[in-house]
């Protein structure tokens, strides 16, 4: 069970984190109770029907993955809240896509690697202790 909620609660996280800071500009000392319900609003909506769209297609590429993401996050951000940034409503939506893209590769990539790491740590450690 923890393993099919993981990627959700992954997705929901990097989608609202994204829509949290793109908000802001970054400057998390402007961070209020509105900003934290809209971006879990984004979060929620986002992440959940990018989990979806994921298994639907059964890919396990990461680029394909915070592609997906990105995409999906963009769209609802864009209809949860109006933009503020840029000439156009869109550009602050295109950002948070972006974002939530750079957050799941940067991140899905950082947790294999680290998973890498420990199955290589164990196997080292199991081969000593047979030899």
């Amino acid at each position: 069970m923890k393993k099919r909620l993981a990627p959700l609660a992954e997705n929901i996280a990097e989608s609202g984190a994204a829509c949290l800071l793109t908000m802001v500009q970054g400057n998390v000392l402007l961070l209020g109770l509105g900003h934290w319900i809209t971006a879990s609003q984004t979060g929620l909506v986002a992440g959940t029907a990018a989990t979806v769209a994921i298994l639907l297609a059964r890919s396990d590429n990461r680029l394909l993955i915070a592609g997906i993401l990105g995409g999906v996050t963009a769209i609802v951000d864009y209809f949860v809240h109006p933009g503020m940034i840029g000439e156009a409503a869109v550009t602050e939506a295109i950002v948070t896509g972006l974002g939530a893209a750079a957050l799941s590769y940067g991140l899905g990539t950082a947790v294999l690697e680290f998973r890498n790491r420990q199955r290589k740590k164990q196997d080292a450690d199991t081969a000593g202790r047979v030899g």
